[in-house]
């Protein structure tokens, strides 16, 4: 499969100095391609997303519990 961009081109070079692969690797990834003139990358980078700032909403007020609640919560004991 040959080499698709330039990014591609200059990894596998960085791969090659490194020792990673070996010369003939390189060649026959980089010979697929031949002398054709190579996009940047294959796909663009995905933009992030920006998150918007949202106020802050209030909290709806709890409601007290009432005594009932709490009868049955020390019966329970």
């Amino acid at each position: 499969m040959p080499i698709k961009s330039q990014a591609q081109r200059r990894k596998f070079a960085e791969l090659l100095v490194a020792g990673k692969i070996s010369p003939e690797v390189y060649e026959r990834w980089n010979r697929g391609a031949g002398s054709k003139e190579l996009p940047e990358r294959v796909k663009p980078k995905a933009k992030s997303k920006t998150k918007r700032k949202t106020t802050a909403k209030a909290k709806p007020k709890r409601k007290t519990s009432s005594r009932t609640t709490k009868k049955k919560s020390n019966r329970a004991r």
